[in-house]
């Protein structure tokens, strides 16, 4: 049975709260969004259908981020955009967390049902737990689909 978007939101933020560790508020570059107003993002451009719900997101600039919806995962990096659905996608990795200490940032990788590679950003730390799940809980419902 298909989910509506809103489910599908609903089940992807618990995931992401469960599994990542209070305070959500002090991550850099890392939100996740209870709703749609709650994003204040207005220079990017979505392109959001009827429905579709904003997630999480890693926004380091405008030609440098990745937001996670209810359809789609969006990645901006250099000023090119990538984004593809996630229905039968396959993660790929998380990126290199060895001595993250150093690095901010980090980038995972999922295959698309076509085969693409589509990268995303991953906030080093406890942040890194919001788009991991995000992306991994929203994938699982996709294969259901």
């Amino acid at each position: 049975m298909r989910k509506s978007d809103k489910s599908k939101h609903n089940i992807t933020i618990a995931s992401i709260k469960r599994s990542t560790i209070k305070p959500y508020d002090d991550f850099k570059w890392t939100k996740f969004y209870e709703s749609n107003s709650d994003f204040l993002y207005s220079g990017l451009n979505l392109n959001l259908i009827e429905n579709e719900l904003i997630i999480c997101s890693t926004i380091i600039n405008s030609d440098n981020y990745s937001i996670l919806t209810t359809q789609k995962l969006i990645t901006n990096q250099n000023g090119i955009e990538y984004s593809g659905s996630l229905i039968n996608a396959k993660n790929k990795g998380y990126g290199n967390f060895k001595g993250y200490q150093d690095h901010s940032l980090t980038l995972g990788h999922i295959e698309l049902k076509d085969g693409t590679d589509l990268k995303y950003f991953i906030e080093t730390g406890r942040a890194s737990m919001v788009m991991i799940n995000g992306i991994g809980t929203l994938i699982s419902m996709k294969r259901q689909e």
